[in-house]
């Protein structure tokens, strides 16, 4: 097989780990490509959960599966860690692996579109400064928050910054949408979820400028009446599994449950 790699240079020990993968990979008989285009056939992130969610994006531009190696601290995206290597790379390279697919998300605003694994983020600029946002589903007017920001994550990303801002841990096999309000001031604050076809509006309320992210991916900024609109990735993340963990045992162990 032929692998694109995605290493966190800044580290050297990550970079050495690199090394170390490309080695026993070309040993096995794959090959790593030094310009990863429309050929490699899978994605490896060395590093962490940020290093992983930009692995992420290449393979679903290239409709290729992604396997991350654990040098980061949770690690809760990624499936391997460093000690394994030479096992992993056996298994890869004989086929033994399963591909979970995980839902995507799109944002849009008139100037740009992203797509993520994890959230879509709008969030207020000024620090000192609530925002208001006014949430429209499926074309019906539900809230106007007076907050911090929204998030609207995957469930793959309900265990990052919408887990921090009280939203609820998902399954991944669940498909679905969870928006979640950031130190909201207004009546309702609760987390929502939705279905994964659910078509989410959002739109500046008023004249505070806010910030919109994909996969902490600036998508730029948002003035009064300017609109990003939400919805399920038209291609789903895959994911290399070796299915030795199930969701629950996941978490127990990244959060150290007890």
């Amino acid at each position: 097989m032929k692998y694109a790699l995605h290493v966190r240079a800044a580290r050297p020990a990550m970079s050495e780990f690199a090394r170390r993968l490309a080695t026993e990979i070309e040993g096995n008989g794959g090959v790593v490509l030094e310009d990863p285009d429309t050929s490699a056939d899978m994605v490896l992130a060395v590093g962490g959960d940020g290093t992983m969610l930009a692995a992420v994006q290449s393979a679903v531009d290239l409709d290729v599966p992604v396997l991350g190696f654990n040098l980061g601290t949770l690690g809760f995206l990624t499936e391997a860690e460093p000690d394994d290597v030479s096992a992993v790379v056996k298994r890869l390279e004989r086929g033994e692996f399963d591909i979970e697919t995980r839902l995507t998300v799109a944002a849009s605003t008139t100037s740009a579109v992203a797509v993520g694994v994890n959230d879509v983020v709008v969030e207020k600029i000024d620090s000192t400064r609530l925002v208001s946002l006014e949430v429209v589903i499926d074309g019906t007017p539900f809230a106007t928050y007076r907050a911090d920001g929204l998030i609207i994550a995957t469930p793959t990303g309900s265990t990052a910054y919408s887990f921090s801002a009280g939203g609820p841990v998902v399954d991944p096999q669940v498909e679905a949408l969870v928006l979640t309000p950031v130190a909201s001031h207004s009546l309702f604050d609760r987390p929502l979820v939705l279905p994964a076809d659910a078509a989410i509006d959002i739109t500046v309320h008023r004249d505070r400028l806010v910030r919109v992210n994909v996969d902490k991916t600036d998508l730029g900024q948002l003035g009064e009446g300017e609109m990003v609109k939400v919805r399920k990735g038209d291609r789903p993340a895959q994911f290399v599994t070796f299915g030795t963990t199930s969701f629950p045992g996941l978490v127990r162990t990244k959060f150290r449950l007890e």
